[in-house]
């Protein structure tokens, strides 16, 4: 029988690292969404890891605007966009203050909470699809912009924080170039997901926006 997952919230030593070490540590790791409507769960199984000003692929390359200020605070905060006009990313800052690196949370496992995610994707056709890529997850998680800045260290009344969980090991995770990036950070290798688990999403490359006529 395998050990129940690790309850003990992660500390914020754990994000004050270097965000290519982060990244696939996240793999496993439970994300705790909590609502008055009640907490959903998540066992993340997917990643996609950003260094800021070094990676052109990254919101913060260049520099600090009023959209992407939370990846400039301490480590262990969330970072929550609107993308498209359309939906909502959730994203784990790393490193040092001011180093601006962060953590794509893309996919993963509704393990608590089921009912109320379902209620928020009435368009997944099985559990596995309920946070299946960023959007999905959001959605599921009820994520967005409210929580730009929410601390996940901040105990237990905080709407969002990161228990321990049960690490993957290094020999089933998986790793290659990050969905939809264009340009000079499409070629980083920085997307990380448990190897053949059900829940991650299909890697997709970039594909130019069609302007309306």
């Amino acid at each position: 029988m395998s050990a129940r997952p690790d309850r003990t919230p992660l500390p914020r030593s754990f994000f004050d690292r270097p965000v290519l070490t982060v990244a696939p540590d996240l793999l496993g790791r439970v994300l705790v969404r909590r609502t008055p409507d009640g907490p959903v769960e998540l066992r993340i199984t997917e990643v996609e890891a950003y260094e800021g000003a070094t990676d052109p692929g990254s919101h913060a390359y260049r520099g600090r605007t009023a959209r992407n200020a939370s990846m400039f605070g301490p480590p262990g905060h969330a970072y929550v966009y609107f993308i498209y006009g359309m939906w909502f990313s959730l994203n784990l800052v790393c490193g040092p203050p001011d180093h601006a690196s962060g953590v794509l949370i893309r996919a993963g496992e509704v393990t608590a909470g089921a009912d109320l995610a379902a209620g928020r994707r009435l368009s997944a056709r099985n559990p596995n699809e309920l946070a299946k890529g960023p959007a999905r997850l959001a959605a599921a998680l009820d994520v967005d912009r409210s929580l730009d800045g929410t601390d996940l260290c901040a105990g237990p009344d905080s709407p969002l924080s990161l228990l321990t969980g049960t690490a993957t090991p290094p020999d089933q995770v998986s790793n290659g170039p990050r969905t939809g990036v264009s340009g000079a950070g499409a070629v980083h290798p920085y997307r990380y997901w448990i190897t053949d688990d059900p829940t991650v999403s299909p890697y997709r490359p970039h594909a130019p926006r069609r302007r309306a006529t």
